[in-house]
């Protein structure tokens, strides 16, 4: 996704000292937060980041066994995982042979110690979930009904997202960890900072190019940093891999910055990267029955990546946007759209 940097390292192998690394990011990357990393003195690392993955075997076996050490996976929800994973040729965090992430997972953890985020179990049931809701109805984190995953898939601060996933898959793994996809609304008003009404954000009777035009027109232009467009604060400094060929499946890096890097782009509820790195399926009901919330599933809908960056302005990135039927399929089709930034993150009903 990103173009290769020269401290980049392919699989996100260890590069030095964090700070090193720091100093070599790209422009747009996270300056604020690298300068302070890099005008102190290089921290200890209190993880080792793994071996440069030279084959997807070797990458899935780190991915799994980061899912496993860090989101505390029971076997059957690993196993779950692996079935789905192995079953795609595509499935990962980036083809070895042409990803080059611009930082390694140890400069995301230093650029997090040095903006003093403080990763939390946040009470959802599971680690790195937030409850979200809508406070201008008199809701509270402490009466929400729904969480969200903070981070892409696999949802642990400073990996690598899990790419060329497609909106079926997305909701097979979602799944696979006793969570779902997220609904739209929900993903949109994690961004925004108030989860709306169904009735409020969707126009069931009407067909959805038309429905999508309505709801643009009337929603609130709001990004999840704040009510100004500000594509530096984000992994919006995006570009192909030189040899990425147009259909984005061949030759094409998942050039993702580990989830998490820019502790600005964040939104009031603790969510991140909802704007730049991977761009992300969510479901898009046309009818109430097709919700996820209510069980059902309805067709594609993604929001999010670099292609919205700062540099070539392809559509509009804010909060509530709604893309005008691109890529368009049933949600659970087998052939549905996938690619080399395109990822997902997961919803969680609180019983």
């Amino acid at each position: 996704m990103l173009l290769a940097a020269a401290c980049g390292q392919r699989g996100g192998g260890p590069s030095g000292a964090a700070s090193s690394a720091l100093l070599s990011a790209p422009s747009g990357g996270p300056s604020a937060a690298a300068s302070e990393v890099a005008s102190a003195p290089p921290a200890v690392d209190d993880e080792t980041d793994p071996p440069p993955a030279l084959t997807f075997a070797e990458q899935r076996g780190q991915l799994y066994a980061a899912m496993k050490n860090k989101r505390h996976m029971s076997e059957d929800e690993l196993s779950a995982v692996k079935e789905i994973v192995e079953a795609s040729p595509l499935l990962g965090q980036g083809r070895p042979d042409d990803t080059t992430h611009p930082i390694t997972r140890a400069a995301c953890r230093a650029i997090r110690r040095a903006a003093k985020v403080v990763d939390a179990d946040p009470r959802c049931g599971k680690p790195n979930m937030v409850p979200i809701y809508d406070p201008t109805r008199g809701e509270t984190k402490e009466t929400a009904k729904l969480c969200i995953d903070q981070f892409e898939f696999p949802n642990i601060p400073c990996e690598y997202p899990v790419t060329y996933a497609t909106s079926r898959e997305s909701a097979l793994l979602c799944k696979a960890v006793g969570e779902r996809l997220c609904d739209a609304h929900e993903w949109e008003g994690a961004c925004a900072g108030a989860v709306h009404s169904i009735e409020s954000e969707y126009h069931f009777d009407a067909p959805r190019n038309y429905a999508t035009y309505l709801h643009n027109k009337e929603r609130e232009i709001v990004w999840a940093y704040g009510p100004t467009e500000d594509p530096t604060l984000c992994a919006e400094a995006g570009e192909k891999s030189p040899r990425c060929d147009a259909t984005g499946l061949v030759h094409c890096g998942s050039n993702t910055y580990p989830a998490g890097s820019f502790p600005k782009c964040v939104s009031v509820f603790g969510v991140y990267d909802q704007h730049g790195n991977a761009a992300e399926h969510m479901n898009l009901p046309l009818k109430p029955e097709e919700l996820m919330s209510r069980g059902g599933a309805g067709q594609t809908e993604m929001k999010g990546s670099w292609f919205a960056s700062g540099r070539t302005k392809l559509y509009e990135d804010d909060c509530r946007w709604r893309a005008k039927d691109w890529h368009p399929s049933t949600l659970m089709t087998e052939n549905s759209h996938r690619n080399y930034h395109l990822g997902f993150r997961c919803c969680r009903d609180v019983p």
